[in-house]
């Protein structure tokens, strides 16, 4: 069930988003080479903590058999590392890597949920170009998420956009509605068919996510259970923000 938020429901909400953007603010200023993964995710833990918000994503229970508990504060995949990558102290990354962070907060029974495809020192104009689409899917996607289109608007965008760019986006994992769960209805695909899904209605928030593959769009699984690679080794970025509907141009809650 798609649920509409109240004024109160969507300020509650805005405070959760604005920490994971801080977050993220603090990550751009720190990351550099020879840190650890788990650094990563202390850093982002702390600033969450220091604001009055929690990790949602720590403890997190997919309820899927076989798939462990989420042991992290945020999901760190490098490189060819699509998505759900586990933070490590004994993971390191170095320069030239593209480093994927996702992670949510939960705040006033609210979250917010946002992910960003990090440079780790100089990158190649390859790595930077793919950094660069993907956060550009999501802009090219949004420009539909207004009242009477539809999810399956944004879906299109975005693919269209990706492949045009001579991309690859996933096809599995999907962005998703998010309120007072982290996963809400309705799934928003990165592909897919303009005016399909459900309507657009004003006071629905959205986690819109392009996941964007350099090569081909086949993903295998780790035997952690969480961890999502590309089967080609090709490089993957991620660029995420929570989303409200407005009754005009839609209000990006992740971006300060």
């Amino acid at each position: 069930m798609i649920t509409i938020k109240s004024k109160k429901e969507i300020e509650n909400m805005k405070e959760a988003c604005k920490i994971v953007a801080l977050a993220y603010k603090e990550i751009e200023k720190v990351i550099k080479p020879g840190m650890t993964t788990f650094e990563l995710d202390k850093i982002i833990e702390d600033v969450m903590k220091k604001n009055g918000a929690i990790p949602a994503e720590k403890g997190y229970n997919p309820g899927i058999k076989g798939v462990p508990t989420y042991p992290a504060a945020t999901c760190i995949s490098i490189n060819d590392e699509v998505i759900h990558g586990i933070p490590s102290k004994t993971r390191y990354i170095k320069e030239g890597d593209i480093v994927s962070i996702d992670t949510v907060a939960l705040k006033n029974g609210f979250h917010g949920d946002a992910a960003r495809t990090f440079a780790v020192g100089k990158i190649s104009k390859e790595a930077q170009r793919l950094i660069n689409v993907t956060k550009q899917a999501f802009f090219e996607g949004i420009k539909y998420a207004k009242p009477g289109n539809r999810i399956g608007d944004i879906s299109h965008a975005i693919g269209e956009y990706v492949h045009s760019q001579g991309y690859s986006v996933v096809r599995e994992f999907q962005g998703h509605g998010i309120g007072k769960q982290m996963h809400e209805d309705p799934g928003i695909p990165n592909y897919g068919k303009a005016g399909k899904g459900p309507r657009l209605e004003p006071g629905m928030t959205l986690a819109v996510e392009p996941m964007v593959i350099q090569g081909k769009h086949n993903i295998l699984e780790l035997e952690d259970g969480w961890t999502i690679i590309t089967e080609d080794g090709s490089l993957a970025a991620h660029y995420e923000n929570t989303i409200l509907i407005t009754e005009k141009e839609p209000e990006v809650l992740t971006i300060l």
